[in-house]
Order: structure tokens, then C-alpha cells, then sequence
């Protein structure tokens, strides 16, 4: 596979070139593949030189002769501008920018170019191109569009809102907004034991494909008098997948379904491999002695998992096994790649990309997926500062259905981890400390102190937060006066862009920050410095009352959604008690 540097230098090489009408030898051929090589590890620091330096440990006959036959009879600075622009974007942002600073013509053909600005600000905000053959608007409108957009998320008016009421109360059921739909599930009468599901669009815009569903209590599993464990809805895929346990009889433990159906109809999905998916026995136990205490879903692309907890019971004792499936649910009903762990009341596990799975325990551990025919590998376990039970969030933007010119890179995204005991403590991680791995990551743990602190920012607060990643943005929404419940909302912006170029907007963090890490008592035993950089914008007004109690935060490409739960009193046993009475939702734009 070509880099781009590598590409650069062929097409520099092409442009530079004499036209010949010749056959080439095959010797002939494979010597420019090799200065090609050559060049390409050089490129970026002399890419104004006619002849590029050639390594000494070739023969000095193959140099010569690469030498002769490939000689430019131009230099690069002399080529037409449009050829610099096509040779320069093959390169990296960081090429780029160092081909920029050696001479003030090369930093003249970037200003010049609307491509390579364009380049330089997708990587900043590390996003990725989509290709897509509806949008034809000019690259110089995409690049204007890009950064306004940066700009304004520094610019929220959070007087100006919408506000939509919702059909019923969301406290316990399970929820999330993507792609400007609001999803959840769970009981809608607390006196039922049925569930339901819902999809509703939120403000759509004229150019948004919108979603609207409704199942009714009872049928979101296809057999009668089963219990609902979770569900995952991905509206990228059209995928509404639903795990539920059949009970057995006395002398047959349960049974385990997981359906995939399209999420706009109640048909199979016409991709899946079948219409459900298989799990793997587990060695050595009788299946009758199994129980499912706790389940949950989750997938991304052609990969979905399902996490459980499980009861092991014998005629001494009752053991405890985490296990972990992951099904290529497009290609198989089955799989062999299984995860499991005993002692382990709860793990949390998110997708890194297509080929990587972070399990999160008391340390994170992180695998290669990419044979679905074996158990997933283990790529390096990173060991965290302290004893923490964390809960693992990851941005969804890939569950987003709009054609847009640009999308989130996985590679550069962050990662929230909460702890919430005896304080909250809110971990921001780089994913690109999951990326760079050396060969000795599998074979020995990597300690905090070596990974930690310049690819992370930790938060504390004695009250628990409520918080939302999404690309390199976070939002953290943090109590004020709990008494009155009231909320400070902070946004902040990760993206290197955001930090060197915000425009006297926010306040940009490099300083490092210490928190005490405390013990189940609250007592601090040590210290913890992170000092990943961030711009930090404090939103101009509370957020909350005591009556409207702010339930969860979400943010996306374009706005910011808040969800209330208005709250009264209601006699009950002749006692004045609080309840929810109804649920609202605020939309901010960003």
C-alpha cells in the first residue's frame, strides 16, 4: 500500500519526466519503483530539490542508472501551479505544513490553494472527507462552511431555544439522540411489564430523512411472555436489533434471542445473515444452571456484541461470569469470537473502529476483531490510576443517516470514562493513544504515568455530572447550588484547531490540572495530573430548577439537546412526595 508520501513522489516524478514513447524494461521498471522508495521518506523536507538524495548502501551502478534515466529537467518550485497543488495533496496535514515553512513560494502555493487549506482544516478538526456524488459545491464553499461552523460553536445563544413536549415520561427508560431523532424503550406504565419502543424526529430540516416508529408494549419480542434485556438501534443501517429471554421450565433453564430486523419496518433485515443470532455455549457448565442478570447490546458496522453478566449456580456455590460475543451479523448467525471473565460483576466494552474492542474494567484492555473466527486478540492493556468502576461513552456519529461533506475520524475521537463513587470523576482520552501501539504492548501492561497524562483531561466534582462526547467536543453539564438544582454547562473543544486558532473565543487550557483521587471513604490517597489540551466555553445562563429536574445532555453537529423532567407533589399513603409529571426537551442551536 502507497502512503502519501509515496504518491506525492510519483506524481511529482510523472510531472517532472521526459515523455517516452519506449517500452521499459522490467529492470528498468522495478529501479523507478525503488527511487520512488527513496524519495518518498524525503519528499516532505526537499521537495524543491531536482535530483533527491539517494541512500549509499544501494549499488552505485543501480544509482547511476535510476539517476540517468529519471532526471527531471525541471525543478519542483518551476512546475504550473495546478501540478504543485495535485502533488502537495497527496501528502500528509503535518507534510504540508513542513513543505510550507521551508520557502516562502511553497507557503504562497498553500495560500493559494483552496484544497490543501481544506485538507489542513479537516485534519485540525480531525474529521475525514465523505465522498459523496450529490454535493458539488466548489472545495473554497466546503472550506468557508467548515470553519464558520467551528467558529460558531463558539458563539451559542442559549437564550434562543426551542422547546418540544414529549408524549410521555422518560426517567427510567433506556434513551439517546442521533442524527436529530430522539430513541428510547422501556415500560411505559410502571404497574406493566411490557415494554415499548419509540422513534421521534426533533425539529427536522426540509433536507433531514426522518424516522418516526412506534412500537406498542408487547411487541418488541416475536415470542410471547418473554423479558426485554436491551436493545440497539442504528439508524446508519436501517438496524433495530433486540435481545429478550424466553424463562424455561423447571427442568430447562432460558433461552436467549437476538433479532435483527430493519429499524423503519418490522421485517428481517435484508443485509443480516439470518433472522437471529446464535450465542456459543459456555465450556464446561450446564446450560440449565445458567442465568442472565445483565445484558447489553452494541455494534458498530458489520460488528455487534453482546455483553452479559450470568449466574453461574451449583450444588455449593454461585459463581459469576462477564462474557462477551461479537457476531459479523451480516455474514454469520454465529461466531467463535467470545470474551469472558469470571468474579467480574460488570465490564463496559465500546468499538474502536472496525478492527478494535475496548473492554473497560478496572483497567482497559484492547483488542483486534478482525478475525471473527477466533478469540478476539489482545493489541494492549493500559492500566488506569486507580480502582475506578467506569462506564464507558463513545461518540455515535457514525449512526448518522445525512449525507454530509465530512464525518468524525475514529482514530481522533475521544473517549469518556465516569466514575461516580465516592466522587465523579469525568476521564477525556485522545483514541489515538489506541492507535499508536508499539510490539510490546500485548506482552507487557502500560503503565499510567506512560500513557495518561498527555492523552487525557480528568474532572471532579462531589456531585455527579451529567455529560455527552461527540467528535472532539464535550459536553459537561456540572451542579450548581445542588440545593436548587441548578447546572453550569461547559462546552468544550479538543480538536487541535480549536486550541491554536480560536479566535479570542473560550478560554484555551494548556496548563496541566490535579485532582486527589479518593478512596470509599473520600479520603485522598493520591494525586492524578492529565494535562490533554482543550478550549472550555461556559454557557451564559443555569441550566435546571428544583421543579425541572435536567435528566440528560446530548450534542451534536448542530445542536445541543437538554431533557427536563418538570416535577410536582402528589399524596401517596398519606405522605407528600415528589414525581415526575411530564418531560420536555430544549434545543439549542450550535
Amino acid at each position: 500500500m502507497l502512503t502519501g508520501s509515496t504518491r506525492a513522489c510519483a506524481a511529482y516524478t510523472r510531472a517532472c519526466m521526459p515523455h517516452c514513447r519506449c517500452s521499459r524494461s522490467t529492470e528498468s521498471l522495478k529501479s523507478d519503483n525503488l527511487m520512488l522508495s527513496m524519495r518518498a521518506s524525503t519528499l516532505a523536507s526537499s521537495c524543491m530539490s531536482v535530483v533527491p538524495y539517494l541512500e549509499t548502501d544501494y549499488p552505485s551502478h543501480l544509482v547511476n542508472r535510476v539517476d540517468n534515466e529519471m532526471q527531471p529537467k525541471a525543478g519542483f518550485l518551476s512546475l504550473a501551479e495546478e501540478l504543485r497543488f495535485y502533488i502537495l495533496s497527496f501528502l500528509s496535514c503535518r507534510d504540508i505544513l513542513r513543505c510550507t515553512s521551508v520557502c516562502k513560494a511553497l507557503r504562497q502555493t498553500y495560500m493559494s490553494s483552496s484544497e490543501l487549506q481544506y485538507i489542513i482544516e479537516l485534519s485540525g478538526q480531525r474529521l475525514l472527507p465523505v465522498p459523496s456524488t450529490h454535493n458539488r459545491s466548489p472545495i473554497s464553499k466546503r472550506l468557508q462552511l467548515l470553519r464558520d461552523k467551528a467558529h460558531a460553536r463558539f458563539k451559542i445563544d442559549t437564550r434562543s431555544f426551542e422547546t418540544i413536549t414529549l408524549p410521555r415520561k422518560l426517567c427510567d427508560e433506556e434513551k439517546f439522540i442521533v442524527d436529530g431523532h430522539l430513541y428510547f424503550w422501556g415500560n411505559v406504565d410502571e404497574d406493566e411489564d411490557e415494554d415499548s419502543a419509540t422513534i421521534i424526529p426533533i425539529l427536522p430540516k426540509p433536507s433531514q430523512q426522518s424516522i418516526k416508529r412506534d412500537w406498542s408494549p408487547g411487541t418488541l419480542c416475536s415470542v410471547p411472555n418473554s423479558f426485554l434485556l436491551d436493545v440497539f438501534m442504528d439508524p446508519a443501517q436501517n438496524l433495530f436489533a433486540v435481545v429478550y429471554d424466553v424463562p424455561g421450565s423447571p427442568i430447562q433453564n432460558e433461552t436467549l434471542y437476538i433479532d435483527l430486523r430493519a429499524l423503519k419496518s418490522d421485517t428481517v433485515h435484508p443485509e443480516a445473515a439470518g433472522q437471529s443470532l446464535f450465542l456459543s455455549k459456555l465450556p464446561e457448565h450446564d446450560e440449565n444452571q445458567i442465568e442472565t442478570q445483565i445484558a447489553a447490546l452494541n455494534g458498530y458496522g458489520r460488528h455487534i456484541a453482546l455483553a452479559r453478566y450470568l449466574d453461574i449456580a451449583s450444588r455449593t456455590s454461585s459463581d459469576g461470569i462477564w462474557q462477551l460475543q461479537i457476531w459479523d451479523w451480516r455474514h454469520s448467525t454465529t461466531s467463535n469470537s467470545v470474551l469472558s471473565d469470571t468474579n467480574i460483576r460488570r465490564n463496559d466494552f465500546c468499538f474502536l473502529g472496525n478492527d478494535r474492542l475496548l473492554v473497560v474494567g478496572i483497567n482497559l484492555k484492547l483488542y483486534s476483531i478482525g478475525d471473527m473466527s477466533q478469540t478476539p486478540q489482545l493489541l494492549a492493556c493500559f492500566l488506569m490510576p486507580g480502582p475506578f468502576i467506569l462506564r464507558c461513552l463513545l461518540p455515535m456519529d457514525d449512526m448518522q443517516v445525512r449525507q454530509t461533506m465530512y464525518a468524525s475520524d475514529p482514530t481522533h475521537r475521544l473517549l469518556c470514562l465516569t466514575a461516580c463513587h465516592p466522587n465523579t470523576q469525568v476521564f477525556i482520552i485522545s483514541t489515538r493513544i489506541f492507535f499508536d501501539l508499539d510490539e510490546t504492548a500485548a506482552v507487557t501492561p502500560i503503565p499510567w504515568n506512560h500513557w495518561g497524562p498527555s492523552n487525557t483531561r480528568v474532572f471532579e466534582h462531589r456531585h455527579r455530572c451529567k455529560v455527552h462526547v461527540s467528535g472532539t467536543r464535550v459536553l459537561l453539564a456540572v451542579p450548581f447550588g445542588i440545593q436548587h438544582g441548578e447546572y453550569v454547562l461547559h462546552m468544550m473543544d479538543f480538536s487541535p484547531l480549536a486550541v491554536t486558532n480560536r479566535r479570542g473565543l473560550g478560554r484555551v487550557v494548556n496548563e496541566p490540572s490535579t485532582i486527589g483521587i479518593s478512596d470509599s471513604t473520600g479520603r485522598s490517597e493520591e494525586s492524578l495530573t492529565t494535562s490533554l489540551p482543550y478550549v472550555d466555553i461556559i454557557l451564559n445562563r443555569m441550566f435546571g430548577s428544583v421543579d425541572s429536574h435536567l435528566e440528560c445532555i446530548w450534542i451534536d453537529n448542530d445542536r445541543i439537546y437538554l431533557l427536563y423532567i418538570e416535577l410536582g407533589h402528589a399524596m401517596v399513603d398519606s405522605t407528600l412526595l415528589r414525581i415526575s409529571q411530564a418531560s420536555r426537551l430544549e434545543v439549542i442551536d450550535v
